[in-house]
C-alpha cells in the first residue's frame, strides 16, 4: 500500500511538473521594425481603469498624457473632466474634482462629470446621480458583484442621458430630464466577471459599443447586437469595431458586429489593443507589439521588451506600461 501511494505520488508529481513545462507562448517567426516612439513617465503606473491610471509618484495618466498636477495623497484616478481637471477617489468615502471635495459616504469606483453634474458607480453596484452641491438627484442598487476585472469603466453621457455600466454586466440608462431609468440593457448577466470593461460611442454618434470579458454589444436606435466572444480589449476606428480576444484573435467587425476580418496568433496574449492614423496595434504579453494594416492585409511585429507582469492600457494611439510611452503612428 505504501508504494502504490509513493508511485500515485510521483506520478502526479510528474504529471504536474510536465504540465508547467508545456505551457506554451507565442513566438513570431521574424519580427520586424515598428516604427514608434517611446518616452518615459516619472514614475511607475500604480493602478489602472479604462480611462487612466495612477503613477506610484502621486501623478496620473489621462488622455492627455501624464500630468503635472499631483493627487491628494492615498487618493487614485478615476475620470478627468471637459476642462482636464482630475476625478479621483480614496476608495473609502470621498472624492476630490479638483480640488473640491465631495463626501460620499461609499466606495467610488467610477464617475463622470458634465456640466454640474457628476455620474458615480460605487463599489457595491450602486449608482448615483449628484450636482456639484452634492445633492443627491438619483440612486438606485443593483446586484451586488464580488469579482471584478479592474479596467473598470466611468459613466457616459449621450446627450440627455448618462449611461452607467453596471459591475454586474448591464448598462442602466437614466433620463436627466426625469432622473428615473428608463432602460437595462445586459451585456454579460452569466460571467464571473461581467463588469464592464469598455464603452464608448462610435464615430456615426449613435451606435454605442460596449464589452464585458465574455460578450461585445452594439446598440443603435434600431437594434442590440451581441456577440459572445472571450473579449482582451476593444479599440473604435471609423466605422468598425476592433477587438482582441482571449484565444489571440485580433477581429475586425461593422458596427453591426458582422466579422470583416481576422488574424490569429497562436498562443499569444493580448493585453490591450490601440487605433492609429495607420493601423491596428496589439500589446502582447511577452512583449512584443503587433501592427495589423487596417485592411489586415499587412502584419508587423517587433520585440519591444516590455514586462508582461506590468500594468498595461491603451489610450487613443499610446500604450501606457510600467514607466514607459509607446506612442503608435
Amino acid at each position: 500500500m505504501k508504494n502504490i501511494k509513493t508511485i500515485a505520488t510521483l506520478a502526479l508529481a510528474t504529471f504536474l511538473i510536465t504540465g508547467c513545462s508545456t505551457k506554451k507562448y507565442f513566438e513570431p517567426e521574424d519580427t520586424t521594425d515598428v516604427e514608434v516612439s517611446t518616452s518615459s513617465l516619472s514614475a511607475d503606473i500604480k493602478t489602472i481603469n479604462r480611462d487612466g491610471a495612477t503613477l506610484d509618484n502621486g501623478s496620473f495618466i489621462s488622455e492627455l498624457g501624464e500630468s503635472q498636477f499631483q493627487l491628494k495623497e492615498n487618493f487614485y484616478f478615476l475620470n478627468t473632466t471637459s476642462n482636464s481637471d482630475a476625478i479621483s477617489t480614496n476608495l473609502k468615502d470621498k472624492i476630490y474634482i479638483g480640488e473640491k471635495e465631495y463626501d460620499l459616504k461609499n466606495v467610488a469606483i467610477a464617475a463622470t462629470k458634465k456640466d454640474n453634474l457628476i455620474a458615480i458607480i460605487n463599489s457595491d453596484n450602486s449608482l448615483e446621480l449628484r450636482d456639484t452641491n452634492n445633492n443627491i438627484l438619483f440612486r438606485e442598487y443593483e446586484t451586488l458583484s464580488l469579482a471584478n476585472d479592474t479596467r473598470t469603466t466611468n459613466p457616459f453621457f449621450l446627450g440627455n442621458l448618462v449611461l452607467y455600466p453596471t459591475l454586474d454586466g448591464k448598462i442602466v440608462i437614466v433620463s436627466l430630464e426625469t432622473k428615473k431609468v428608463i432602460k437595462k440593457i445586459s451585456v454579460d448577466p452569466r460571467g464571473q466577471f461581467n463588469n464592464i470593461i469598455y464603452l464608448d460611442v462610435m464615430e456615426d454618434g449613435e451606435t454605442l459599443v460596449a464589452a464585458s470579458a465574455n460578450n461585445i454589444v452594439a446598440i443603435s436606435p434600431r437594434n442590440v447586437v451581441t456577440r459572445e466572444y472571450e473579449i482582451r480589449d476593444v479599440a473604435l476606428d471609423g466605422n468598425f469595431i476592433y477587438a482582441a480576444t482571449l484565444d489571440g484573435r485580433v477581429i475586425k467587425f461593422s458596427k453591426n458586429l458582422e466579422e470583416q476580418a481576422t488574424q490569429k496568433f497562436k498562443f499569444a496574449k493580448i493585453n490591450a489593443l490601440a487605433s492609429s492614423k495607420s493601423a491596428i496595434y496589439a500589446a502582447e504579453s511577452q512583449g512584443y507589439i503587433i501592427k495589423i494594416s487596417k485592411d489586415f492585409s499587412n502584419v508587423a511585429v517587433d520585440d519591444l521588451s516590455y514586462d508582461e507582469s506590468e500594468k498595461i492600457i491603451a489610450i487613443k494611439n499610446k500604450f501606457f506600461t510600467g514607466d514607459k510611452v509607446i506612442v503608435l503612428p
